[in-house]
């Protein structure tokens, strides 16, 4: 699995987010792209530390806990897959300042690859390094796939 550690997966994913406009239309799924932009953000912003979300409870916490896996491994994700509450994106967003936020904050991430511990998700609990790097690329890349870039 790539990892958005890895310099060519950095790079790759980097182009492909240049590739897009606000025009770019989506081949599933209910967000346009200045949404997807903005949804793309908040796994960042958790694995940077700049946002949180709430404990699970322990229903939620145990269908995480089966679903994490799938979060770094080889296997694409389904489309139309559930969107949390947390990250779900359903009003106007200004796509120009959405590319650049989200192009920031992969950068930053990029930039802490030296990094090798992490605070737990607060949702997923531990991820190792690696795990870290595939679960940022592998999000990504499902939402780019969804644009067709």
């Amino acid at each position: 699995m790539k990892s958005l550690f890895d310099v060519a997966a950095y790079e790759e994913i980097v182009n492909r987010i240049g590739k897009m406009n606000a025009e770019t239309q989506p081949y599933w799924g209910k967000m346009n792209a200045g949404q997807m932009m903005r949804h793309c953000q908040y796994p960042l912003e958790i694995a940077l530390d700049k946002k949180t979300l709430p404990k699970p409870n322990l229903i939620m916490g145990l269908l995480m806990k089966s679903f994490k896996k799938s979060m770094y491994n080889d296997t694409l994700w389904k489309k139309g897959m559930p969107t949390a509450k947390e990250f779900k994106v359903e009003d106007e967003r200004d796509f120009s300042k959405e590319k650049k936020a989200l192009t920031t904050l992969i950068n930053d991430f990029y930039a802490t690859k030296n990094q090798k511990e992490r605070k737990p998700h607060p949702a997923f609990g531990f991820f190792t390094y690696d795990q870290w790097g595939q679960m940022q690329y592998k999000h990504l890349d499902h939402h780019l796939r969804q644009f067709g870039v």
